[in-house]
């Protein structure tokens, strides 16, 4: 205690000290019989409780008996009275917390000054007069006896809380006050009936009101009962619906501590603005349960850390209808399911489902929305840290009369601070999952040229008695999108990666032809065709910016239910028919720029929804990563069997190719010719004209040598200035002219490269079987000939050969 209340206390304690001590000294009872029955009496009604209605703790009765020896008693048998029941109505029989003697001896003082304030009032000259003289006096006496008695334990307790003892009084003693004037009246019923009878006779009917309270006891005990039990039910439903909401936000991945401070921010509230009983019920339950909708939501949308496309946020916006039907189905006695539907709706009329304006919007919702946003802003979420709880509130304050309430707004500026201390110092009902709802996404809608779109795609709202399989498919959608995450990793092949995005996007998106456009040049030319006009997509080349897959290139932007007659070449020509009405299309994000689009496309008009592009959203950007990465793939493997320089087949590319057509002539019995050519004099343009001219005359070779062959042999770059030919079917007669034409066309592109005649081509053959059987064995064989050959050109002193 500080000195303030230890001097509050002490000053009572003396003031009942001195007070008794001079009563107890003037005690002379005129009748012992009296005093004993009234003594007896009253500590038999100190010692007995009553729970009356309005009043939080039960009661005794025994100011009645004080009010009745009022008129025939004197000052010190009431304080001889008083000092009994105030020690007598004390708890002795709480084993647990046994009374305090200061706190007994605080409220024997308090009763003793409040008799002698009473007697001195009923006793008053004032008072006096023929006409309800005693009911009179007794009412006077009873208002003094209620204000002296329970007056100072107010100031008392209002010092230790450094609160205001006016308000603390009125809130916890106010209550008993009519029961006083009650008594006063059963007072002055009991005198009137003494006047007739004797005094101690009147008392006799002591015992039938003491009947009758044991039986209202009796009854009020049973009300009791059914009350706790009611409430004990009540709050078992509760729990469990707080348990599962919890569960339930636990998908979003927010914080226990905002469910907490919204249901305290919300009753606070309400208490600020009178609701009634119904209405405070409805919004506790509301609180915790508004957000029960987002079954309905697929986790990927819940947890996404970033801001929704206008598709994934038209699916979010289901969950206040699908929240609100679940609702509607406990059969609440107060309207919880009427807050939960519009606890989304603004005050401009803007907000949703139902685009409720003002006070239209239930006043338990109009609540809810304000409170969830400011605490939803002041706590941490995936995509962002908490803002300041001032900040928050500048920023709820700005949209009063827009999103809220400006009267709930009003409130929530005023009060604010001393609600976030309440929260924070509050211990959650039960042990809570992190969980709870974003707050609102501001969402830019993208507009489409009108020509390419036949529908702005809207997602509707669930027919009545649908949440449960609304439920159902978000939970289905989060399996089939995690399986086609998982499937589109299993292999570097594009062909392999696109077949089985196909087989499983069918299961969320039904469509009659499938298209993955990549962007070459400026064009877009289709990659992977399956369905409906396979051979005619594989066909287009839409030029970036054209028709909807090009539009849809250039602008980085999703297309729903465009019409795939706009396809520069699909459907132009008048003798094409066309079974496809409809395409859904989004763009491949690499990770430098575009590098694809993905077309679905379906023969009934608008046959794909918001919720189909959200799927295909989704999954694009792994979807650009696969096909990167495959594109990379392709171009090391191709790295690794076509020589970089002259696009044809290296070393390692022409030895897999000879062996496999060593096996189907060992098969067949046909004849196998291998050629090994050199390049007599490169070194001499590489010493005139630079590497990068010889590079050139290695380049122009290539498809010169191709044009010389037929279309089934191969001609491949071994290495340097090494050229091989693998010839099926050639005979050694046959290729000695082949040589000569070899030999002449290398000639020909040095003079169209060079200027002059620089080069020539050494050749040498071998064949299958005579000269091997494996392409080791043919290889150097016509390597041994090629270098004999150039020997002899040597030897000769041909004019094109350099040495």
């Amino acid at each position: 205690m500080n000195w303030k209340t230890r001097s509050y206390s002490t000053a009572i304690l003396t003031a009942g000290a001195v007070l008794l001590v001079i009563q107890l000294g003037q005690l002379q009872p005129e009748s012992v019989g009296r005093f004993s029955l009234f003594a007896g009496l009253t500590a038999l009604a100190a010692s007995m409780r009553v729970s009356l209605p309005g009043i939080a703790k039960p009661t005794s009765l025994h100011f009645l008996l004080l009010l009745m020896g009022m008129a025939r008693l004197s000052l010190p048998e009431l304080t001889v009275g008083a000092l009994a029941a105030a020690v007598l109505q004390a708890d002795w029989k709480n084993q647990r917390q046994r009374p305090k003697w200061n706190d007994v001896c605080f409220d024997a003082s308090c009763s003793c000054m409040g008799v002698a304030a009473a007697f001195l009032a009923f006793h008053s000259p004032l008072l006096a007069g023929p006409d309800f003289r005693v009911l009179g006096q007794l009412s006077m006496a009873s208002a003094v006896l209620f204000t002296v008695t329970t007056a100072p334990a107010s100031v008392f307790t209002a010092l230790q809380k450094q609160i205001s003892p006016l308000r603390l009084w009125r809130e916890t003693a106010s209550g008993s006050f009519p029961y006083y004037l009650i008594g006063a009246g059963i007072a002055a019923g009991v005198d009137q009936l003494s006047l007739w009878v004797d005094w101690v006779a009147a008392f006799t009917v002591l015992p039938i009101l003491f009947a009758m309270h044991h039986s209202y006891k009796n009854y009020l005990g049973g009300l009791a009962e059914q009350k706790d039990t009611a409430e004990r039910t009540a709050a078992l439903h509760l729990r469990t619906l707080e348990a599962l909401a919890l569960a339930i936000e636990a998908k979003d991945r927010s914080t226990p501590r905002h469910l907490r401070c919204v249901q305290i921010y919300a009753h606070e509230i309400a208490k600020d603005l009178e609701l009634s009983k119904g209405e405070t019920e409805a919004l506790q339950a509301a609180s915790v349960l508004h957000d029960i909708g987002k079954l309905a939501v697929p986790e990927h949308i819940l947890s996404k850390p970033g801001r929704l496309t206008p598709e994934e946020f038209e699916r979010m916006k289901v969950h206040p209808l699908v929240g609100a039907e679940i609702l509607d189905r406990v059969q609440f006695p107060y309207p919880v399911a009427d807050i939960v539907r519009a606890h989304h709706e603004r005050w401009d009329g803007a907000g949703y489902p139902k685009g409720l304006a003002g006070e239209a919007i239930p006043i338990g919702a109009r609540i809810l929305a304000a409170v969830d946003t400011l605490d939803a802003l002041a706590s941490n979420r995936q995509y962002r840290g908490a803002l300041p709880i001032d900040q928050a509130m500048q920023i709820v304050s700005a949209e009063a009369g827009r999103a809220f309430d400006p009267h709930v707004v009003a409130i929530l500026e005023r009060r604010y601070r001393e609600l976030e201390v309440l929260a924070n110092s509050s211990r959650p009902k039960i042990a809570m999952t992190p969980g709870l709802v974003p707050p609102l996404a501001a969402l830019e809608e993208d507009t489409l040229p009108a020509r390419l779109s036949t529908l702005s795609p809207v997602q509707p709202a669930p027919e009545p008695g649908a949440f449960v399989e609304s439920i159902a498919q978000a939970r289905q959608e989060v399996l089939d999108l995690f399986e086609l995450a998982q499937a589109l990793g299993s292999s570097l092949r594009l062909s392999d990666s696109v077949s089985m995005l196909a087989m499983r996007i069918r299961q969320q998106v039904a469509f009659d032809s499938l298209v993955v456009y990549l962007v070459k040049g400026n064009t877009l030319k289709a990659e992977y065709v399956l369905g409906e006009d396979s051979r005619l997509f594989s066909k287009l080349a839409i030029p970036i910016g054209e028709g909807l897959s090009g539009w849809v290139a250039r602008n980085s932007k999703p297309i729903v239910n465009g019409n795939p007659s706009v396809e520069p070449g699909y459907a132009n020509d008048p003798g094409v028919f066309s079974k496809l009405n409809s395409a859904l299309v989004v763009p491949l994000q690499g990770s430098e720029d575009v590098i694809g689009v993905l077309a679905l496309y379906h023969s009934q008009r608008e046959a794909f929804t918001s919720d189909h592009l959200r799927v295909l959203q989704v999954i694009q950007s792994k979807l650009a990563i696969v096909i990167e990465n495959a594109l990379k793939f392709e171009l090391a493997e191709s790295h690794a069997t076509i020589d970089y320089v002259t696009g044809l087949p290296n070393a390692r590319s022409l030895f897999v190719h000879l062996e496999s057509e060593l096996a189907r002539s060992l098969r067949s019995g046909e004849a196998l010719g291998v050629l090994v050519s050199d390049v007599d004099g490169f070194k001499q343009v590489n010493d005139r004209f630079g590497h990068n001219t010889g590079n050139r005359l290695l380049n122009a070779l290539a498809p010169a040598l191709k044009a010389q062959c037929r279309p089934y042999d191969v001609v491949a770059r071994s290495g340097g200035d090494e050229f091989v030919l693998v010839m099926p079917g050639m005979t050694r007669n046959i290729a000695i002219g082949r040589m000569a034409v070899l030999d002449q066309t290398t000639r020909n592109v040095c003079r169209e490269i060079c200027g002059e005649e620089l080069i020539s081509l050494s050749c040498g053959d071998a064949y299958f079987p005579e000269d091997g059987r494996s392409a080791e064995e043919l290889i150097d064989a016509a390597d041994r000939r090629m270098y004999q050959q150039k020997k002899q050109r040597k030897d000769e002193h041909h004019p094109a050969v350099v040495a």
